[in-house]
């Protein structure tokens, strides 16, 4: 029998998390059935999305929520053969044995100078958020100009550049100078330290004084209203994270956006990228070819060690990364 590793929910996050939400704890798992695999981690992802969905998809006890790059060790199931590697919705656990149907085989032709934790990254969740909101919910043409925040994150790092492959002026916000450096590198046309500007309307005008056609938004609350009022008429906004909103224990209020979305008559739509899984296997396989091609580069923030989840989920919140944040076990 397999001894697992897992770190459970044991105690609803109140405000930002603390080492006492979590738990470590050890599981024995059974032998796979028929059908069943047996699944030994090798990377795991801590993502914002992971603070905002635990309010409603855990309980108290639960395991914490996530993907993972994983290798078969055990395998009673033939779509899966032993050495095979997957991702897998498996949370944060170091072994899992299950029937499959959470798990996505990694590419087959997946390039050996390609690090496989890209299947966390940019060649994973993230890369499709980037590129499906940029196509599917921005419609993004080449000649505009997008405005992202958190630009230095996993998610808003690869916007930037898949903006700039289409043929657009890009702008990203991001939370520290060195965050800043990375984006200039990655050939951001304007980039700005939210939290050295002055004020960010003066920085917005500066940045783009004709405005913005379009806003990729991770962070939500009072930068995006600032960032409305420099949208230009029938400007779009992809609405992909609010992590400026998800440990507040008390809901922020106002200013509203009605009346600014009446005026410059703007279109404004939430998103996760799972709503496009026919789209999956040939979105893959262009970020793929970006980044074999150097169009789209990648930074991963890696920590080693599973006991060491809970910091790095933490540090992540607090914008310690630059890029992916990925575990390694």
């Amino acid at each position: 029998m397999v001894q697992a590793k897992t770190w459970i929910l044991s105690r609803h996050f109140d405000g930002f998390p603390k080492d006492s939400n979590f738990e470590l704890k050890l599981e024995q798992l059974p032998e796979p059935k028929e059908g069943e695999v047996l699944l030994e981690a090798l990377f795991l992802s801590v993502d914002p999305y992971m603070r905002l969905f635990s309010k409603f998809r855990m309980v108290e006890g639960d395991v914490m929520i996530g993907t993972q790059v994983a290798k078969v060790i055990q395998s009673k199931n033939p779509a899966f053969p032993v050495g095979s590697h997957v991702v897998g919705w498996c949370g944060w656990r170091t072994h899992t044995v299950c029937d499959g149907t959470d798990l996505t085989p990694i590419m087959p032709d997946w390039p050996q100078d390609v690090p496989m934790s890209l299947a966390l990254g940019a060649i994973g969740m993230p890369g499709l958020t980037a590129l499906l909101g940029i196509e599917e919910v921005l419609g993004l043409q080449a000649g505009e100009t997008l405005l992202v925040n958190a630009a230095g994150g996993a998610v808003g790092s690869l916007v930037g550049q898949i903006a700039k492959i289409k043929g657009c002026k890009v702008v990203g916000s991001a939370g520290s100078d060195a965050k800043v450096a990375f984006l200039k590198e990655l050939g951001f046309d304007e980039a700005f330290n939210y939290k050295t500007v002055g004020s960010l309307e003066e920085v917005l005008k500066k940045a783009s004084p004709e405005g913005y056609n379009c806003y990729f938004d991770n962070v939500g609350g009072s930068f995006s209203s600032v960032a409305l009022l420099q949208m230009k008429e029938f400007g779009r906004i992809a609405v992909c994270g609010g992590i400026s909103l998800y440990n507040d224990n008390t809901p922020q209020t106002g200013p509203y956006p009605q009346m600014i979305m009446i005026l410059k008559q703007l279109k404004m739509e939430g998103f996760i990228q799972s709503r496009w899984v026919h789209k999956r296997p040939e979105s893959l396989k262009r970020l793929m070819a970006w980044t074999k091609e150097g169009k789209l580069q990648y930074r991963e923030h890696i920590t080693e060690g599973f006991e060491n989840m809970p910091a790095a989920f933490m540090g992540m919140l607090q914008g310690e990364n630059i890029g992916k944040a990925i575990i390694k076990v």
